[in-house]
C-alpha cells in the first residue's frame, strides 16, 4: 500500500511498494513517480440537477496528469472501475471533418490533442507517461477496483507489462481481444481487426458480475451417432437458450461504431456503447463510480449515465469536453433520441465541467506561443534553441497545455554552445555564464535543477535557471481573442448579431465580408439568464439537430432575467462567450 506524505508546499510524497519475482520494462529515462504537485481545479460550468445526495457528476478540461493529481487529494481509494482508451502510439493523426457551404475542412486535432498526447510520440515518451498515468490510477482505485486498458498491437505488450509492474501480474484477470470486421486496405498482411482490452484488479476481492448473450445455436451433439444427442446434451442446450452463454474473452458480437448509426457523434476514435456497458455491468453496481481519463466522445460517461454508475471525466482536446457535453446534454434534454441504452432519468444526475489549466486561453499551442510571449513581456528571436530573451535572460518556452518534464530539456541539451560559456566564465567567473527562464504551464518538480546540473556538466561554468509557471505566476496575464462577436439584449430579446470565429475562417480560406449567414459557423448555443459572475449554468441549450438546420440566433428573454452569459460554440468546438445585461 502507497504510503502519501503531505509537504509545506502542498505537493504529496508518493511511495509505492516493489512487486517483485517477474521481469521488469525498461526504457531510456524510465522515472519513478516520486512526487504529486496538487492541482486546483476551478468550477467553469455547471449542468443539470444534483442528485438526491447532493451527488454532481464531474468532468474536467486538461492535462490528465493535473487532472488525477487533484483528484487524487479527495477520491483516492474511492474509484471503482476506471476504464481509459488512451492513444495507442499509432504514429497516426486522427481529425474530426467538418463542413461549411460545401467546403471540407480538417478540425486539427493534431495542432492540440495529438501533439501532446496523440499517437506522435518517441516510444520512450509513450511509455513514460502512461506508466506516470497508471500509478495515479492505481491510488484512485478501490480497493476491490478494476481497470480496463483499450489498446491495439502497437503498444498492448508493453502496457501488459507496465500494468504487471503496477497493479501485480497475478491481478490480471482477462486479456480481452475485441473482433470487428471491416474494408482495409491491407496488402502485405492480414488485416488487423481488432483491440486489446487488459482487464487488472487492485486486489483478487475486486468483484466480477458475469454476463451473458443469447445463445442461438444450441449444443454440438457428442454422440457416436450423428443426432443422437445425450440427455446431458440437451439439458445444457436448454438452459443455455434460456440463460444464454457466457461472455468469453473474445468478443464477436459488438460492431465498430459505424454500425450503430444513432450513437455517431463524428469523433474519430469513439466506441460503440455496448462495448462500455459490458465493461462497467460486469465491475461495478448501480451508484458506484466510474472514472474515464481519456474520454474523448464522451462514450463512458453517457454509457455510465443511462446505467445509473457516478462518472467522473477528463479530457485535453476541447473538441472532446464540448462532444461529451452535447452528448450528455441531450440524455437529459430528449430521452426519446435513439439509443442502445434506454436512459433512465431518476438517475441521472448534473455534471460540472472543471479545469486545472488555462485551456480556454491555448487550445492550440502553436497560437497560443505568441500569446503567451506578449503576455509576460518576451521579446522574440535570437538562436536556438531559446525563443526569445526578457530581462537579459534567455527564454524557452515548454510544450504548452501540459506538465513539462525531463525528456522536453532535450532539444536545450542538444542546441547548446558550452564554449561560447567557457569564455564568459573566464571573463566573469563570478558570474553565471548564463542567465536561462522555462516558461510552462505545470511541470515536474526537479525540472529546472536538472537543466541546470546536465548543462553545467558540459564544462566549467555555472548556470542561473528559473521557471516560470504560468499555472502559479500568470493567473492575471491577459491575452488577446481570436474571435469576434456582437450580442444585445433589447425589447425583450436577445440577439446575437454577429459572429466571427477567425480559426475557423482562416481554416476555411474564407474572409469575414464573405459569410453570408454567421449562423452556419455555429455548432450550438448556450444562454444562463442569471449568471453569478462566477460559474456558466445554462438553460438554455439551442443545439439543431437535423443536417443544415441552424441556430435561430434571437432568444425571448424570461422574465427575472439580469446577467446574461452567452456561449457560442463553432465549428471547431472553439467557445465564444460574453455577458450582457437586460437593456444593455
Amino acid at each position: 500500500m502507497a504510503k502519501d506524505k503531505k509537504t509545506d508546499d502542498g505537493s504529496i510524497q508518493l511511495e509505492f511498494p516493489p512487486i517483485r519475482g517477474y521481469p521488469e520494462l525498461r526504457w531510456a529515462g524510465k522515472r519513478p513517480l516520486r512526487t504529486l504537485h496538487h492541482y486546483p481545479a476551478q468550477l467553469r460550468d455547471r449542468y443539470g440537477s444534483s442528485a438526491p445526495d447532493g451527488w454532481r457528476n464531474r468532468l474536467y478540461w486538461g492535462d490528465n496528469l493535473q487532472v488525477m493529481a487533484h483528484l487524487v487529494g479527495e477520491f483516492k481509494g474511492r474509484v471503482n472501475l476506471i476504464y481509459i482508451d488512451p492513444p495507442f502510439d499509432s504514429k497516426a493523426e486522427y481529425k474530426k471533418r467538418i463542413s461549411y457551404a460545401g467546403t471540407e475542412v480538417a478540425s486539427d486535432l493534431s495542432m492540440f490533442e495529438e501533439k501532446q498526447y496523440g499517437d506522435m510520440w518517441a516510444s520512450e515518451e509513450y511509455l513514460q507517461q502512461m506508466y506516470e498515468r497508471l500509478l495515479l490510477a492505481w491510488s484512485l482505485l478501490h480497493e476491490s477496483g478494476s481497470i480496463f486498458l483499450h489498446c491495439d498491437w502497437h503498444a498492448n505488450a508493453y502496457l501488459r507489462l507496465i500494468l504487471n509492474e503496477v497493479f501485480g501480474a497475478n491481478n490480471c484477470r482477462n486479456e480481452i481481444v475485441w473482433c470487428y470486421t471491416g474494408p482495409s486496405a491491407a496488402r502485405t498482411n492480414f488485416p488487423r481487426k481488432h483491440d486489446t482490452i487488459l482487464y487488472y484488479v487492485k486486489n483478487q476481492s475486486a468483484p466480477f458480475r458475469m454476463p451473458r448473450i443469447a445463445h442461438k445455436s444450441g449444443v454440438h451433439n457428442t454422440g457416436q451417432v450423428f443426432g443422437a444427442a445425450s440427455a446431458a446434451d440437451q439439458d445444457l442446450k436448454e438452459r443455455l437458450e434460456s440463460e444464454g452463454k457466457k461472455v468469453e474473452s473474445w468478443w464477436v458480437d459488438i460492431w465498430s461504431t459505424d454500425r450503430y448509426r444513432s450513437e455517431m457523434v463524428g469523433y474519430p476514435t469513439q466506441k460503440p456503447e455496448l462495448l462500455i456497458q459490458r465493461i462497467i455491468e460486469c465491475a461495478t453496481q448501480p451508484g458506484e463510480l466510474v472514472f474515464d481519463a481519456f474520454m474523448g466522445s464522451g462514450t463512458t460517461q453517457a454509457v455510465a449515465t443511462k446505467l445509473g454508475r457516478r462518472f467522473l471525466g477528463s479530457d485535453i482536446n476541447l473538441g472532446a469536453v464540448n462532444t461529451t457535453i452535447a452528448r450528455l446534454q441531450q440524455i437529459s434534454i430528449d430521452t426519446r433520441t435513439p439509443t442502445t441504452i434506454s436512459p433512465d432519468s431518476s438517475v441521472a444526475p448534473g455534471f460540472d465541467l472543471y479545469t486545472v489549466n488555462h485551456y480556454d486561453v491555448f487550445r492550440n499551442e502553436v497560437e497560443a506561443r505568441p500569446l503567451l510571449m506578449e503576455a509576460l513581456g518576451i521579446s522574440p528571436g535570437g538562436q536556438a534553441p531559446w525563443d526569445g530573451t526578457r530581462e537579459g535572460r534567455v527564454v524557452k518556452v515548454m510544450p504548452i497545455n501540459r506538465i513539462a518534464t525531463r525528456a522536453d530539456l532535450n532539444d536545450i541539451l542538444h542546441g547548446v554552445n558550452p564554449k561560447a560559456w567557457e569564455r564568459q566564465a573566464q571573463d566573469k567567473p563570478k558570474d553565471p555564464a548564463e542567465r536561462i527562464t522555462l516558461v510552462c504551464m505545470g511541470h515536474e518538480p526537479d525540472l529546472g535543477l536538472h537543466l541546470r546540473l546536465e548543462l553545467e556538466k558540459l564544462g566549467h561554468f555555472k548556470i542561473d535557471v528559473e521557471v516560470v509557471d504560468v499555472l502559479r505566476h500568470g493567473a492575471k496575464l491577459e491575452f488577446k481573442r481570436n474571435t469576434e462577436a456582437l450580442v444585445e439584449a433589447k425589447g425583450g430579446k436577445l440577439r446575437i448579431v454577429s459572429f466571427y470565429p477567425m480559426n475557423l475562417l482562416q481554416k476555411l480560406s474564407l474572409e469575414r465580408e464573405r459569410v453570408e449567414d454567421w449562423r452556419e459557423l455555429v455548432e450550438r448555443v448556450q444562454i444562463d439568464w442569471n449568471y453569478d459572475g462566477a460559474v456558466f449554468t445554462p438553460t438554455h441549450v439551442d443545439a439543431p439537430a437535423r443536417k443544415g438546420a441552424t441556430v435561430n440566433g434571437t432568444y425571448a428573454i424570461p422574465a427575472g432575467a439580469k446577467t446574461i452569459r452567452v456561449r457560442i460554440t463553432d465549428l471547431l468546438s472553439e467557445s465564444w462567450e460574453d455577458s450582457v445585461e437586460v437593456g444593455g
